[in-house]
């Protein structure tokens, strides 16, 4: 592989990461919850309907970042996390119908 091709896979693998609906959807609640509390939200749950947008409002409804990175990707994935939501609408759906909003502060 060359540093081009290493250099593109970090990125997207950082960028999934970061995503919003990768982090309600795909991952357990409780590590949902821990990035929101690490990013000290003042969110108390977000639905699982469309998890992924309502997570990166969370993160921009949160104590200031002093590095001042955080806004910029937050938005950013504001409209990723909206496409990937839409996706997976009749999964959350059926979650949210099941299991309610995700608890950040229990």
């Amino acid at each position: 592989m060359t540093i081009r091709t290493l250099a593109v896979l970090g990125i997207v693998s950082w960028a999934v990461s970061g995503c919003g609906t990768f982090n309600t959807v795909f991952r357990d609640d409780i590590a949902a919850t821990r990035e929101l509390r690490k990013q000290k939200t003042y969110c108390e749950t977000i639905p699982r309907i469309y998890s992924g947008v309502a997570f990166d409002f969370c993160l921009l409804h949160a104590a200031p970042d002093p590095t001042g990175v955080l806004i910029p990707l937050a938005l950013a994935d504001i409209v990723v996390s909206g496409a990937l939501d839409t996706v997976v609408l009749p999964y959350t759906i059926y979650r949210q119908t099941e299991d309610g909003n995700i608890r950040i502060y229990r």
